[in-house]
């Protein structure tokens, strides 16, 4: 069951319990649910043994930012060997100097020939034979060349897959392994982004064509926040639970400073864009 439908089995029990209360006492209010934009249970697409967890609970991380990572000692002495590969260039300054010489000599035997001076055929054919071969061998180290540095780019990534980075801005939720145990299937922690959050509310059908993407709501934390907050409009379902007999709407609620904990309950509001007042 996905997290909507578990949500809109949750809040249609209120509703029927409230029908005549909630509703009742203000007719344009509806509870609604905090939750997090993202949550993301990280893991890691190898194996291994997991090395340094850089974060704890409670942390704030950023994109791309390195939050764990897994024993990499080979992975590394790959790298170093790789570069340390494409920085020999001996074989191709050695296959450029014969490949220049070799041009040098067979231009002279064709100029001697050409002039009557002794130079057979044979020693013209020779001179151009080898001049083709040291090109030959200048290309052959050109392109072992371009392999190493593939090689290096292809152990520079096997390394990389060794470090876990956040897929987006957020806060550490938990950590379920430590420095020194296995890594396999299971994840290491659990990220999510609290900036925007999303605010979830399920509306009796009743209700349909009363609220539009745009509109403004006006979310009232339970507890541990002041408000009111604006939120924007993001979804509105386009079917009806036919079992509830609701149909569910997203807001999302910017929370630049992540003063507003997810997994609150609420109260919202709606207002049309161009009715929505001044103010947070």
């Amino acid at each position: 069951m996905s997290r909507v439908s578990v949500l809109a089995a949750a809040l249609a029990v209120g509703l029927a319990g409230l029908c005549g209360s909630a509703f009742a006492a203000d007719a344009n209010e509806f509870d609604c649910l905090i939750e997090p934009r993202y949550s993301a249970d990280m893991g890691s697409q190898i194996e291994g043994v997991l090395d340094e967890m850089r974060v704890q609970r409670g942390d704030s991380v950023k994109k791309g930012q390195v939050v764990a990572t897994l024993e990499a000692g080979v992975e590394r002495a790959n790298v170093e060997l790789a570069r340390a590969r494409l920085a020999l260039t001996a074989a191709m300054e050695s296959a450029d100097v014969r490949s220049r010489f070799g041009t040098r000599k067979y231009e002279r035997m064709e100029e001697m020939r050409k002039q009557g001076q002794f130079a057979s055929a044979f020693e013209v054919d020779q001179a151009d034979t080898e001049r083709r071969l040291a090109e030959l061998d200048a290309l052959e180290a050109r392109e072992n060349q371009r392999l190493a540095a593939l090689e290096l780019d292809r152990a520079v990534k096997v390394l990389e897959v060794r470090s876990l980075r956040s897929p987006f801005n957020g806060v550490v939720v938990d950590t379920f392994l430590s420095p020194g145990e296995r890594v396999q299937q299971e994840p290491i922690l659990r990220l999510a982004q609290i900036d925007p959050l999303y605010v979830e509310v399920i509306l009796p059908a009743s209700r349909i064509g009363s609220v539009a993407v745009g509109y403004t709501g006006l979310v009232k934390p339970e507890v541990g926040a002041q408000g009111p907050f604006q939120a924007k409009v993001v979804i509105v379902d386009r079917l009806v639970n036919a079992g509830s007999g609701t149909f569910g709407v997203r807001l999302a609620l910017p929370n630049p400073e992540q003063k507003i904990p997810a997994g609150l309950k609420c109260r919202v509001s709606f207002r049309a864009a161009s009715a929505a007042p001044a103010g947070r």
